[in-house]
C-alpha cells in the first residue's frame, strides 16, 4: 500500500472526524447513553414490505415487532402473540395477542392491525403470495384475537409469520398497513423496542432510534428474533461512512461503538487493537449471487443467461471479495451447502469459469452486441466487488458490458425498475443473503419465479411455482428434499439465480459493549454499554 494512498485515507478520516463529532455523535445526545453504529450502508428505503434490502429489514426490527419469532434452533416462538391454537383438522389457527402491546403513539395494538399487516405483507412477499392461495379467510374475532382459516393444512403459515428476513411479517397500525403494497408507507410507527426519531433522520447519512419506554419485553431470554427484547441504552444511531478506513479509524478512536461489517483487508488493523473485539455474529454466514433481468434483451434469451453463468466463476468472485479462505467456500447450492436441501447440481456451471463454453453459447444464441448494464454499488464493501468480477468475465466471453456506478441504496431503489436498460433499467445486479433465511423455497426469495410478481429479475418459470406449492403441501422430509432438488436444477438451467458462493463477515465493536447477541440479524436489544 503506497504512502500517498495511506495519506489520502488518513486525511479523509481526519476531515470526517470533525464532521462526525459535530453532526452525528453529539447532536441531541449529550446526556443520553448512546450506541453509535456504522451499518453496511445508509438508510433511505424505509418500508420493509416494499424493499427486501437488509438495511430496510434491520430498520424494521428496530421499530416493529412480529407475531412470531424464531430462535437459533429454528424453532418458532410466540412474540407479539401470547399463544396460538390450532383446530383438530389443522386448518384453523387462532392467534391471541399478549398484554401490554402499544404503538409508539400510545394507542393499543389490536388484532385488526395484525390482520391488515399480514394482508399487505402477503401481497408482496414470495411466501405470503403462495400462502394466500391456501388461505380461506382471515378474520378479526375481537381486539385481542384473530383467526386464519386454511383450505388445507400447511406449515407455510407459521413459517411465513416467523420469517427472519427478505420481508419479515412486521406488524403495523391498521391505518398504515392499509397503504397499497405498491406504494411506500409515509408514517413509521411500530410497537417495537425502539422508536424512530423522525426529526433527526438524514436519509442515507444518519438514523436515530430511542428506547421505547412503554415496550414490555417477553420474559424469555433473547434468542435471534425470539424472546425478550430488553433495551439497555437510551439511543442507537446509525451513521453512514462510505470510506471504510474512516469507519475503522473512528472505531479505534472511540468515536463509534460498532461496525456491522469490517472489510476483510482492514481486519488486521482492528484485530490488533485490544480495545476492540472482532466477531462473526452470524455463524451460518451468507451466500452471494447475481440476478438477470428476464424481461428484456439480452437476458430474456435463456442461452445468453447460460453463457453468462459459464463465464462467471465463483472462485474468482470469492478471492476478490473475501481473499481469506477462512471466511469463504465455493458452493453451487441455492439453498446453501451443509443444509438439509443442499445440492451439487450446477457445480460445473457456476463454480469454475469456462470462457470457451460461454463463447460457444454466445455464438449459438446469435448475440447481437446488446450492451449488458451491470449495477455497481461503490459504497458497500460486501457487494462492490462482485459486479467488477462479473463484468470482467462477461467481457472475456464476448459480451459488451457497461458498469453503472451508484450507491447501494440507489441500487435498492433501481432493482424494481422493470423498464429496458435503454430507459433506465438494468440487466444484472448482485447482492447477498443470510443462509439462515435462504434454506428453503420460501425463505429464499430468489427462487420465486412467477414473472412480474417475482422479486427483481422477474423470472417466469411455472414449473418452479408448481414445485413451491408442492413443497408447501408436503410434510415428509424425503419428499421435500426431492422437490428442492428439482427446483435447484430448474433454477440453474433457467438462470433464475447465479450463485457465487458462501462467506461469513466479521463485525467489530468496542469492548465497552457487552451482551451483543449472535444472530443472522443485527439487533441492538440486550446490549449494555459501559459509561456514556
Amino acid at each position: 500500500m503506497s504512502y500517498n494512498f495511506l495519506a489520502r485515507r488518513y486525511a479523509t478520516a481526519f476531515t470526517f472526524k470533525i464532521a462526525l463529532s459535530t453532526a452525528y455523535l453529539f447532536a441531541g445526545s449529550a446526556s443520553a447513553q448512546t450506541i453509535t453504529a456504522v451499518m453496511q450502508s445508509g438508510l433511505r428505503v424505509m418500508d420493509p414490505v416494499v424493499s427486501t434490502a437488509f438495511m430496510t429489514r434491520d430498520h424494521g426490527y428496530m421499530i416493529y415487532d412480529t407475531l412470531l419469532g424464531i430462535d437459533s434452533n429454528f424453532e418458532i416462538r410466540p412474540q407479539m402473540a401470547e399463544r396460538w391454537e390450532v383446530s383438530a383438522d389443522q386448518k384453523t389457527y387462532t392467534f391471541i395477542l399478549r398484554d401490554g402491546l402499544k404503538w409508539h403513539d400510545s394507542a393499543p395494538v389490536k388484532s385488526e392491525d395484525a390482520v391488515a399487516s399480514i394482508k399487505r405483507w402477503a401481497e408482496k412477499d414470495s411466501t405470503g403470495q403462495v400462502l394466500m392461495t391456501l388461505v380461506s379467510e382471515i378474520k378479526v374475532l375481537d381486539d385481542k384475537s384473530f383467526q386464519i382459516v386454511l383450505k388445507e393444512p400447511t406449515s407455510l403459515l407459521l413459517d411465513g409469520l416467523a420469517k427472519l428476513s427478505s420481508r419479515p411479517a412486521f406488524i403495523m397500525p391498521k391505518r398504515i398497513a392499509e397503504t397499497p403494497s405498491s406504494e411506500s408507507i409515509k408514517e413509521f410507527i411500530g410497537s417495537g423496542p425502539f422508536k424512530f426519531v423522525a426529526s433527526e433522520f438524514k436519509p442515507g447519512l444518519k438514523v436515530v432510534y430511542e428506547k421505547n419506554k412503554d415496550y414490555v419485553p417477553r420474559a424469555e431470554p433473547a434468542n435471534w428474533t425470539a424472546g425478550g427484547k430488553v433495551v439497555n441504552v437510551d439511543r442507537v444511531q446509525w451513521v453512514s461512512m462510505p470510506d471504510q478506513m474512516t469507519a475503522v479509524n473512528a472505531l479505534q478512536n472511540g468515536e463509534v461503538d460498532f461496525i456491522q461489517q469490517v472489510p476483510f483487508d482492514l481486519l488486521p488493523m482492528v484485530e490488533a487493537n485490544s480495545d476492540v473485539k472482532v466477531e462473526v455474529l452470524d455463524k451460518l454466514g451468507n451466500w452471494t449471487y447475481y440476478r438477470f433481468n428476464h424481461l428484456h434483451p439480452p437476458f430474456n434469451n435463456e442461452l445468453l443467461r447460460q453463457a453468462a453463468m459459464h463465464a462467471v466463476g465463483q472462485d474468482d468472485v470469492l478471492k476478490a471479495l473475501v481473499g481469506n479462505p477462512k471466511y469463504y467456500k465455493p458452493c453451487p447450492a441455492i439453498f446453501g451447502c451443509d443444509t438439509p436441501y443442499a445440492s451439487s447440481y450446477g457445480q460445473d456451471v457456476v463454480v469454475p469459469s469456462n470462457i470457451e463454453k460461454a463463447k460457444e453459447l454466445l455464438k449459438e444464441a446469435n448475440y447481437d452486441g446488446t450492451p449488458v448494464i451491470v449495477l455497481h454499488p461503490t459504497d458497500l464493501a460486501m457487494v462492490s466487488v462482485q459486479p467488477v468480477v462479473i463484468a470482467s468475465a462477461l467481457r472475456k466471453a464476448g459480451f459488451k458490458v457497461d458498469l453503472k456506478t451508484m450507491d447501494w441504496q440507489t441500487v435498492v431503489t433501481q432493482q424494481g425498475n422493470q423498464k429496458p436498460a435503454s430507459e433506465g433499467g438494468w440487466d444484472i445486479f448482485s447482492t447477498y443473503s443470510t443462509l439462515a433465511t435462504s434454506g428453503n423455497p420460501f425463505g429464499n426469495t430468489t427462487v420465486a419465479a412467477n414473472g412480474t410478481k417475482a422479486w427483481a429479475g422477474w423470472p417466469d418459470v411455472p414449473e418452479i411455482e408448481a414445485l413451491r406449492l408442492e413443497f408447501a403441501r408436503a410434510t415428509d422430509p424425503t419428499e421435500r428434499k426431492g422437490i428442492t432438488d428439482k427446483i435447484q436444477k430448474l433454477a440453474i438451467d433457467k438462470g433464475v439465480v447465479g450463485p457465487l458462493g458462501q462467506f461469513t463477515v466479521p463485525a467489530a465493536y468496542s469492548r465497552k459493549l457487552s451482551g451483543i447477541l449472535p444472530s443472522p440479524i443485527t439487533v441492538f436489544w440486550n446490549i449494555e454499554k459501559a459509561g456514556k
